[in-house]
């Protein structure tokens, strides 16, 4: 018969008290319980990796690697987090917020120890019965319309997401409350709209999600207003090797709080979409997260490439992309950039896209975008001409519509004429 007992995982600092003080009490059987003790948070991810049950992990707040993506993980190996602060009554961050389940002081006892046990962990006994799921799902939040635009490097997405966002904020449903987000790779949107100053933007808006959840002013406070055109910006990463500091879950936790800050977010992300189920890499998985992320969660996908041979080619490779991380085809535009005006050769570009792209038969019709001079627009920070702007606008436009939720109907009785329902019959 096999005794259950707590197995846990701990990760502090190296002359962290309480860490010796949990060894001790496990060591005595003073706490019936087995005690993992892990030195990085790349340690306790290869531990909650390894195919074990673990009952919880003990975290302490000052530990290098302790943040949103660490509790997570855990989480997703339905592992529920214990913190251990100094003083949990001044900590930045919300437990409820994070999803840790709860936060001891650093001098806690025994008692105290198996009593949050009790409460929050499963005890590990026999291996022949899977673990009880623990914890309430997450309540459902009001959030924002979501644009993405992406396309390959020369295409003109970038041109396009500045062009959806500035026709959107026309839009009275939207009360001017449309942002901007440049989440590429190889940000573009600081030089296009002259941007004097290189922060804040992306990296500390992600920044400020590893710990936290920032308020509707501390997210707005990220923000630049473009007045010309109508919305606000959020720029982008001053270097593309700035990935690297952007982690996984707190990159979502942005989008996120961008979603419930405004009505509408429109997103300018990298058109490489490979993941680690791709190519097998998990660094470049994470690379990508962003644009990835973004893309599964849109409520319109603009693909945005270019006529001709090359530009079609790289569409379409696009378009098979975006369905290979299960995006809906309904939720996808393609957009022609720099279109020819000849309704022969527009024809033949379809087609043509019609044969390469997969699962073409429930893609959209293209968006045709007009070549235009828009240097002038740029250099003076005017707004993009209509012939760029309304095209997108509608597209997008006509598909949230189609996928807009109809309100249900109130279940209650409604009067009827007399005859409106016919005549009964002799029977």
């Amino acid at each position: 018969m096999t005794t259950e007992r707590w197995v846990l995982l701990g990760l502090a600092p190296a002359r962290a008290e309480w860490f010796r003080d949990v060894t001790r009490w496990v060591s005595s059987a003073a706490v019936p319980a087995e005690f993992v003790k892990c030195m990085s948070a790349e340690e306790v991810r290869a531990r909650l990796t390894s195919g074990r049950s673990w009952s919880a992990l003990l975290v302490d707040a000052s530990a290098s690697g302790f943040d949103r993506d660490l509790v997570a993980a855990a989480l997703a190996w339905r592992t529920p987090v214990l913190v251990v602060a100094e003083d949990p009554t001044v900590l930045p961050w919300s437990a409820a917020d994070l999803g840790v389940a709860a936060v001891l002081p650093a001098t806690f006892g025994r008692e105290e120890l198996v009593e949050v046990l009790v409460a929050h962990a499963a005890p590990i006994g026999n291996a022949d019965a899977l673990p009880a799921p623990f914890g309430d799902p997450p309540p459902v939040v009001w959030k924002g319309r979501f644009v993405v635009v992406c396309g390959p490097g020369g295409t003109g997405a970038s041109t396009i997401a500045v062009a959806a966002a500035q026709g959107l904020a026309g839009d009275v449903r939207y009360g001017r409350g449309v942002v901007l987000a440049d989440l590429a790779l190889r940000a573009d949107q600081a030089m296009l709209h002259d941007a004097v100053d290189l922060g804040p933007g992306l990296q500390e808006l992600v920044e400020s999600h590893r710990l936290g959840q920032p308020d509707r002013a501390e997210v707005g406070a990220h923000t630049f207003e473009v007045p010309s055109r109508g919305y606000r910006l959020v720029l982008g990463l001053r270097r593309p090797e700035a990935w690297a500091a952007l982690r996984p879950r707190a990159v979502e936790a942005a989008l996120d709080s961008l979603r419930r800050c405004f009505p509408l977010v429109v997103a300018d992300v990298t058109g490489d979409l490979e993941g680690a189920a791709e190519g097998g890499s998990a660094d470049v998985e994470e690379r990508n997260h962003a644009a990835r992320a973004s893309v599964r969660q849109a409520d319109v996908v603009l693909a945005v490439g270019a006529p001709g041979l090359k530009g079609i080619h790289s569409l379409a490779a696009l378009l098979g992309a975006i369905a290979t991380i299960g995006v809906d085809p309904g939720r996808v535009l393609p957009v022609i950039n720099r279109a020819p005006r000849d309704p022969r050769a527009r024809t033949e570009l379809s087609r043509a896209l019609a044969v390469l792209a997969p699962d073409a038969s429930g893609l959209a019709s293209p968006v045709w975008v007009r070549e235009r001079k828009l240097e002038p627009a740029w250099r003076d920070g005017t707004p993009l001409p209509a012939a760029v702007v309304e095209p997108v606008t509608e597209a997008i436009t006509a598909c949230l519509d189609r996928r807009r939720p109809r309100p249900a109907r109130p279940l209650t009785p409604e009067r009827i004429a007399p005859g409106s329902i016919g005549v009964w019959g002799a029977d």
